[in-house]
């Protein structure tokens, strides 16, 4: 924010403390999708979960499959309460006998007697006697991300190597799908990578830009995109982020069954909002079909190529047909975004019973 250009978000952004852009956020979005760009993410909470019992621990506490996650690899994954709603969401990261793992700043879980706790306080509370020692790692380490299809390239440039896999590690960065990089920098060096990285080519990219190619990329955020019902399947977090066949998880139960027999009653779409409107849609705003609510609208963003989106969560029975209105602004569904339908074993195994 003290960098030249920087312009701070609006009061009720979820991303306060960063830059919202630098002057031009159709500029920055179209670098990021035809060359390079770089976005300061320092926003997100950091926990350092180090000890030799780390992954066999971790296991039991979140939705992946991690016990024999390798050094230098990542994954994503998810803290669900006892009915299988998402209540966190983070990004790992295992590297130098740590797994490092970044969430929403104020993250929180319900703990076991049903207060609701911040997200490290819930793992601590879960310790027990396990050898582990989850701490708050905020002070140490920042995270930067890198987009575009020019990426690898100004990582070389800056001396830094390119995980070629998927959630793949190599030192401070971190691979994730599409042309993005995470860069899980010292804190006190943060202003010294952004350097190295605008020096090299990248453009900055305030959090604007960031959320409207998310939203295009149909990728999630916890507390705009999801609500205190939303379960994995809902937004895609399946498998990315739940493991659908790990047991000794709380929640897990819910994600077996709906993967396997039952459907969510919701998915998360992309909708197309009528660009002549004087405003546009809020975080929260019913999806209405006429008369009648079928749903409610997450991330509203302005697109470089696609004008004002939006992702929502709309009742299964809505067809890509169907006219919709959100806040007073008519909405159209994307049929490329529609999701498709999990094989269902359990649910092919029923109808063969019938027969």
């Amino acid at each position: 924010m003290t960098l030249p250009g920087a312009v701070p978000p609006p009061e009720d952004n979820p991303d306060q403390g960063i830059a919202w852009h630098y002057g031009d956020p159709f500029g920055e979005q179209r670098a990021a999708a035809r060359t390079v760009a770089v976005v300061d993410r320092s926003n997100r909470e950091i926990i350092a979960v180090p000890g030799e019992e780390r992954l066999s621990w971790l296991h039991l506490m979140i939705s992946q499959h991690v016990s024999d996650l390798p050094e230098n690899t990542g994954t994503e994954a998810l803290v669900l309460d006892s009915q299988g709603r998402v209540e966190a969401h983070m990004v790992l990261a295992h590297r130098d006998g740590t797994v490092w793992m970044d969430t929403e700043a104020g993250a929180k879980a319900t703990g076991a007697r049903g207060d609701q706790q911040t997200l490290l306080d819930y793992l601590v509370a879960m310790k027990f006697w396990s050898k582990v020692e989850p701490r708050d790692a905020t002070a140490e380490i920042a995270l930067l991300s890198l987009l575009g299809p020019d990426a690898s390239q100004t990582l070389e440039a800056v001396g830094l190597n390119t995980p070629t896999d998927t959630y793949g590690v190599d030192g401070i960065v971190r691979r994730m799908p599409g042309n993005t990089f995470d860069l899980l920098v010292p804190r006190d060096e943060l202003t010294t990578w952004w350097s190295k990285l605008t020096e090299a080519g990248a453009r900055p990219m305030g959090s604007w830009g960031y959320e409207a190619l998310r939203v295009e990329a149909l990728r999630p955020r916890l507390g705009v995109d999801t609500d205190e019902r939303t379960i994995p399947h809902e937004v895609n977090w399946v498998p990315s982020a739940a493991h659908v066949a790990k047991g000794c998880y709380r929640g897990q139960e819910t994600v077996s069954k709906v993967h396997n027999i039952g459907r969510p009653p919701r998915r998360m779409l992309l909708l197309h909002l009528d660009g002549s409107a004087d405003s546009l849609p809020e975080t929260g705003d019913p999806v209405n079909a006429g008369e009648r609510t079928v749903g409610r609208v997450g991330t509203v963003v302005q697109h470089h190529e696609l004008g004002p989106i939006a992702l929502a969560l709309v009742k299964r029975s809505i067809g890509p047909e169907t006219e919709l209105a959100v806040g007073g602004v008519a909405a159209s569904i994307d049929p490329d975004s529609i999701p498709a339908d999990t094989p269902g074993l359990g649910r092919e195994a029923v109808k063969r019973l019938h027969g």
